[in-house]
This record gives structure tokens, C-alpha cells and sequence, in this order.
């Protein structure tokens, strides 16, 4: 009990149960802990929550750059693909373009060979008609000899010659 006697007791210069040196001691320890925590402990706690909030910056703003960028290139990739789609949908186009013509040519070709057949059929069918109308002609000339050779033979009368005709156009019919 004697120690805690002696704390109570102070002297005329004390306040309350206080001693003045022990609490200027305490604010001058005080005040050096305070210093060297600033020092020591607080600056470099600070300057690395500043490092930190730095880094984090840097981050984010390397984050939006990035999502920037993919932004960017995703923009690019659509302007990509509906230019690759629209020449596609051009080649199509052309495509179709040239199929239609190369029918309208193959068409055409076919129209003319039908017709170069059918003038050839109707050259062939006019020669194989004059051919037809010389061979009757060269027969009735030959027939017409011959009646005339009959004739000649002998003469007939009205009769004979009709009947010597209706023969001839029978034997005409008949070749």
C-alpha cells in the first residue's frame, strides 16, 4: 500500500493527484511517439496507400482503355463483316448476272441453230421439190414423145386420144 500511497501523495506543485513533470513527460513521449509513428509508421503507410491508389488508377484506366479498344475492335469486326457480306451478296448478284446472260446467249445460239436447220430443211425440201418437178417434167416430156410417137403410128380418133390422155394422167398419178 505504500506504493499506491505514494502516488496519491502530491506535492504543492500538482494537480489533482497528479504530478506536472510526469505529465509533461507524457506529452513529450506523447509527442515523440506521435513523430517518430509519422516518421516511421504514418509516411510510409500513406505514401503506400498512395502507391496503391496509383496503381489502382493506372488499372482502371488501363481497364477502359482495353475496354476501348475491344470496343473499337469490335466495332471494326461488324464493319468488317457487313462489308465482306455485301460483296458477297455483290459476287451473288454478278454471278447471277452472268448466269442470266449466258442463258440469254446459249438461248440465243440455239434459236439460230434451230433456224440455220430450218432454212437448210427448207433449201433441201426446194431442191428436193425442183429435183421432183425436173424428173416429172423430163417424164411428161418423155411420155409426151412417146404419145406423139403413137400418134404418129397411127391416127386415132377422138376417142383413142382421150383414152391415150386418161392413161398418161393414170401412169402420172401411179409415178
Amino acid at each position: 500500500m505504500q506504493g499506491v500511497n505514494s502516488f496519491m501523495v502530491v506535492g504543492a506543485g500538482g494537480v489533482g493527484d497528479l504530478e506536472i513533470g510526469t505529465i509533461i513527460f507524457s506529452l513529450l513521449s506523447f509527442a515523440l511517439l506521435l513523430l517518430l509513428l509519422k516518421r516511421f509508421a504514418w509516411g510510409p503507410l500513406m505514401n503506400k496507400m498512395e502507391e496503391r491508389e496509383n496503381y489502382i488508377a493506372n488499372e482502371l484506366d488501363v481497364a477502359e482503355k482495353n475496354r476501348l479498344e475491344a470496343e473499337k475492335a469490335s466495332k471494326e469486326a461488324n464493319e468488317k463483316l457487313m462489308q465482306t457480306r455485301q460483296e458477297a451478296q455483290s459476287i451473288i448478284e454478278e454471278a447471277r448476272k452472268a448466269g442470266a446472260k449466258q442463258e440469254e446467249t446459249i438461248i440465243e445460239a440455239a434459236r439460230k441453230a434451230a433456224n440455220d436447220i430450218k432454212q437448210q430443211a427448207q433449201a433441201d425440201i426446194k431442191q428436193e421439190k425442183e429435183q421432183a418437178i425436173q424428173a416429172l417434167q423430163d417424164q411428161v416430156a418423155s411420155l409426151s414423145v412417146q404419145i406423139a410417137t403413137k400418134v404418129i403410128e397411127k391416127e386415132i380418133n377422138t376417142e383413142d386420144q382421150e383414152r391415150l390422155i386418161s392413161d398418161y394422167m393414170k401412169q402420172l398419178g401411179e409415178e
